[in-house]
């Protein structure tokens, strides 16, 4: 699948019920769930046999923060270790998925509110590998990274999930990796293995968040600064808020909605994951 009319022409001929994939947004959290066996990861891997086995897997990470945006288009992105002070097994992993510039290709042309800049020098980050290393082991479905334009606001990225909408009836599974809440300044280290604490105000936006989400109300999610104190405290900055809304922008209105991973950690974070469709 080398050639963009031979993507085109294959995922064309999927029956239309089988090509609509469904969109997740996941909280990746820490790194080390990339290689220890957790009920975050373990859910993952369960999540892959739930859903249909897609043609293609396109990321949206919170750690590809870009000045314009970006997609991977190499046949064989590198597995990137963006983090510092983690165990020497979690750099020794690799997770040696092919890419698909056909489909970077064409994914580019579907967005017309920005040129979108074929790149060669990134790869796939942990806050893809680390997920998609239990959802897919094999690593033989190609996997592609969307970066997120820092120079742009909340509504920009919502606007342009909806450009690509279409890659969903192409059998292409569409993840936003972060986290709702994360805070990472204000983490209780010394209650990183109590279950699902959480301080109030991080309790209370995942729960202002869910609730937001299952009632629709995307302008109040993409409007995040005005809903208070508690917000600016689970938003600290943007990254990791910002895939959500590229989950959001791709819902359509037949979508079901549901929630896993639905637990805090150490605090101030929270693994809430929503998988639409």
């Amino acid at each position: 699948m080398t050639t963009l009319s031979g993507f085109k022409a294959f995922t064309d001929n999927l029956p239309k019920q089988e090509q609509l994939m469904p969109v997740l947004f996941i909280g990746h959290g820490s790194p080390m769930n990339g290689i220890e066996d957790t009920e975050f990861s373990r859910r993952w891997t369960q999540m892959a046999k739930e859903i249909p086995t897609p043609q293609a897997v396109l990321v949206v990470s919170a750690h590809w923060f870009t000045k314009g945006t970006k997609i991977t288009a190499m046949d064989f992105p590198e597995t990137i270790h963006d983090f510092g002070g983690f165990p020497k097994e979690l750099f020794a992993v690799q997770y040696p998925a092919p890419g698909n510039p056909a489909l970077a290709k064409e994914t580019a042309s579907l967005i017309h509110s920005a040129h979108v800049e074929l790149d060669h020098d990134w790869g796939l980050d942990h806050g893809t590998w680390t997920i998609i290393r239990h959802m897919y082991p094999e690593a033989k479905i190609p996997v592609l990274q969307l970066s997120i334009d820092f120079t742009k606001g909340p509504q920009y990225h919502y606007d342009l999930a909806r450009e690509i909408n279409a890659l969903r009836k192409k059998g292409v599974l569409i993840i936003g990796s972060g986290n709702m809440v994360h805070n990472l300044r204000m983490v209780a280290w010394d209650k990183l293995n109590d279950p699902e604490y959480a301080y109030d105000w991080a309790a209370q936006m995942n729960d202002t968040f869910k609730n937001l989400i299952e009632e629709g109300n995307h302008k109040a999610l993409i409007n995040y600064t005005t809903l208070g104190r508690e917000a600016m405290l689970a938003i600290p900055t943007p990254e990791h808020y910002l895939p959500l809304l590229y989950t959001l922008g791709l819902k359509e209105g037949k979508d079901s909605i549901s929630f896993f991973n639905d637990k805090a950690v150490g605090g101030s974070l929270t693994m809430t994951s929503v998988k639409f469709g």
